[in-house]
């Protein structure tokens, strides 16, 4: 019964919304899943005539065969896309995905380090060797601005405006923003600049790329987290450290000092607010715990 439905959404999938290959497939096995739970429940029944409890059921289905909130959204999104397929193609009068509820999605808060966790994994870096200055100024600019590790790696030479105490970075979808620059990371740039990468070898393209290895060319983000797990276990630090981690840190210490939130998103590169509202999330925590610290009462 519902062959030609998915044969036409298929179609609809590779044409008109030029998916690749593996997003049409995990699409199908979301339409799959639905179908399975009608022939299960034996009320096997074309798409208009699946209602909001139909696809209600279909969701709790899925929920006790195992499947994780995350994998439960996605599904339902699968699902929402095909009824916009058959909305548009007039195959259904209305979409009955429309009052349905998302699971909840539980939001993991992050592993945040101290002030002096962080100055004890950068005071572990050898300053004696050629990569342990290029290591500081790294590790100093992703705290000091918050950079996601991709934004570290392929920040260039021509964005620093250390004399203003800015750099300007190119984040998510190519958008560009300022951000203030610490004046130990300005500290740490320069001496990087001037006295080691000066005497570096340079690969053709990469005249501009900051950071570079010792071949000339741009760092790669493996690199640098192998890098700052290795400094983690040297500082006898215990909890799961990755580069998101200095800039989980950065906007939690922001927060937890009283920074405006809408300053906090600007910095960030967050396109939305509700991203950065999480670190409200986590200065509750912090709060929290404060009080069960040191409050007579939560003793």
């Amino acid at each position: 019964m519902w062959e030609p439905y998915k044969k036409g959404y298929k179609a609809w999938l590779q044409l008109e919304k030029s998916l690749s290959e593996n997003s049409v497939e995990a699409y199908l096995r979301d339409i799959d899943k639905l179908t399975q739970f009608l022939e299960t429940s034996r009320s096997i029944k074309p798409p208009e005539a699946i209602g909001l409890k139909d696809l209600q059921a279909f969701l709790q289905w899925i929920g006790q065969l195992g499947l994780e909130p995350a994998s439960q959204a996605r599904v339902l999104s699968g699902i929402r896309s095909f009824y916009k397929y058959c909305y548009i193609e007039q195959i259904v009068k209305k979409d009955p995905t429309t009052l349905l509820e998302s699971p909840r999605l539980k939001r993991a808060l992050p592993d945040v380090l101290s002030f002096e966790e962080i100055e004890s994994i950068i005071g572990q870096i050898d300053l004696s060797k050629q990569e342990g200055g290029r290591n500081k100024a790294i590790l100093e600019t992703m705290y000091s601005c918050g950079l996601r590790v991709s934004e570290v790696v392929n920040l260039r030479i021509s964005s620093l405006h250390l004399d203003l105490g800015f750099i300007r970075v190119i984040g998510k979808g190519d958008k560009e923003r300022l951000v203030p620059i610490g004046t130990s990371a300005v500290k740490y740039i320069r001496i990087y600049q001037h006295d080691i990468r000066v005497h570096m070898p340079l690969k053709p393209g990469n005249e501009d790329i900051l950071f570079l290895n010792r071949r000339g060319s741009k760092l790669s983000r493996v690199m640098i987290f192998l890098m700052l797990k290795e400094l983690t276990r040297q500082a006898g630090i215990e909890k799961n450290i990755s580069p998101h981690t200095f800039r989980h840190s950065f906007a939690t210490h922001l927060v937890e000092g009283g920074a405006d939130l809408r300053a906090v998103q600007e910095m960030l590169g967050h396109e939305s607010i509700t991203t950065t509202e999480i670190y409200t999330h986590l200065d509750r925590e912090y709060l929290r715990e404060t009080l069960h610290r040191f409050h007579p009462a939560f003793k």
